[in-house]
């Protein structure tokens, strides 16, 4: 059967790797260290998959520009003191060894960095399977279409064969706004029903169900 989708794009924390309470317990720790308003565990996971200058100012309302620097700082230092640990999902490798085996070009949108991504894909194994990324320092933060948009032109992809999976609102208006499918993984950090009035493909609640949905439908 042919392929509906040549390309698709994946979201990273929260969607592939299970990092959702290491960032936002990472957040808190940080605003701690410098007795900064610590944001609830709602609005800590709310920010995440946008880039980190974007998810700390919305996380942190009050910060003032002067503390900025040392928040990044103090996070990071939070955050790289877990980060090798972090495992996949159950489920992520083999559901994307597989659709690379496919055929299918498969990419990673994400509010990392360059160099977080990259060190997140080599510890755990997974940089072979994907023909481009970006990330939030080389281009617009989501829910800007940047990410997507920069990605198709560079393997060559239209929009109607492109699907984009992640755990965000961030994710789902990104591919709204870039014209291209998405389906919703309810796993990470975004409440099932601020998924869902984003109208998604599916929403899905783990890797077995991609999958499943893979399967007959990609």
């Amino acid at each position: 059967m042919a392929k509906r989708y040549d390309l698709i794009v994946f979201d990273w924390d929260g969607t592939v790797m299970d990092s959702t309470a290491v960032i936002a317990g990472s957040i808190q720790a940080a605003c701690r260290d410098l007795g900064l308003t610590e944001p609830s565990d709602v609005v800590a996971k709310y920010v995440i998959g946008l880039g980190l200058q974007e998810a700390l100012r919305q996380a942190v309302p009050d910060l003032q520009e002067n503390q900025r620097d040392d928040l990044v700082a103090r996070y990071r230092h939070h955050f790289l003191a877990q980060d090798a640990a972090i495992p996949l999902f159950e489920g992520a490798q083999q559901t994307i060894s597989e659709l690379h085996a496919a055929g299918h070009l498969l990419a990673v949108a994400t509010g990392k960095s360059q160099q977080g991504l990259k060190r997140a894909m080599q510890t755990s194994g997974m940089e072979s399977y994907f023909h481009a990324t970006r990330t939030a320092d080389q281009t617009f933060s989501k829910p800007h279409p940047a990410m997507l948009l920069e990605i198709m032109d560079d393997l060559g992809v239209i929009a109607s064969r492109v699907l984009m999976v992640g755990d965000t609102t961030h994710d789902l208006q990104m591919a709204r706004n870039a014209g291209v499918d998405a389906i919703g993984m309810t796993h990470g950090a975004h409440p099932v029903d601020q998924l869902r009035a984003l109208e998604p493909l599916a929403l899905l609640d783990d890797f077995v169900g991609l999958r499943a949905w893979f399967t007959e439908h990609a």
